[in-house]
């Protein structure tokens, strides 16, 4: 088995059906994210990755606990290190990331990403102007598993691309629709001003 390692211990990413079948019963909205998001777009394995994302709202992190109540959790606090999270304690608005796995000593399995929320609004919590409908937050597959909509998580990767943010970028580019093109220029200019990809995006 090959595992990916980190500086807070290893990974062994589950595999989609896990994670859809660890949070089938988690009555609170829950999405697949990062570049797997953008595979389930695009429909097709692009590169291989050294963790499998989940998103849910910060104000249903509680949610985490019930989907996978065996397993440890340790909350990113702060960044760059972890901690344990205790049971029903709520994380403050500076933890954005939960890393979990079965038990001690075992590799990392799924890491949760906490975003904000106003009412039925996503919030992004880059830049708060930023905002979208949740019910237009994402997509689903044929088999019923919810992922971000790609032009959600590229924006959150516009930031400060890293070369497998460029290549999911290229891999996106072909299935974004002029509605989810035209969302993205938007968002990214508000949020980070002149941006490379603006151009990319508008051909």
């Amino acid at each position: 088995m090959t595992y990916e390692h980190t500086p807070l211990g290893r990974w062994d990413p589950a595999p989609l059906t896990e994670v859809a079948d660890r949070f089938r019963d988690v009555k609170n909205p829950w999405w697949v994210a990062g570049g797997l998001a953008i595979e389930l777009a695009v429909g097709r394995r692009i590169r291989d990755h050294g963790d499998v994302d989940v998103l849910l709202l910060r104000r249903d992190q509680l949610a985490v606990q019930q989907a996978l109540p065996d397993w440890e959790w340790w909350a990113a606090d702060p960044p760059g290190s972890l901690r344990p999270w205790t049971s029903d304690e709520a994380l403050p608005e500076s933890v954005h990331d939960i890393w979990c796995r079965p038990g001690p000593g075992e590799p990392w399995r799924i890491q949760i990403m906490l975003d904000e929320s106003h009412g039925q609004e996503w919030v992004s919590r880059r830049d708060p102007r930023v905002r979208r409908p949740l019910d237009k937050l994402g997509l689903i597959t044929s088999g019923g598993i919810p992922y971000l909509a790609p032009e959600v998580q590229l924006f959150y990767k516009a930031k400060e691309p890293r070369p497998k943010d460029e290549t999911d970028l290229a891999a996106a580019l072909p299935v974004l629709t002029d509605d989810q093109r035209h969302w993205l220029v938007d968002a990214i200019t508000q949020a980070y001003g002149a941006h490379p990809w603006v151009s990319r995006l508008l051909r």
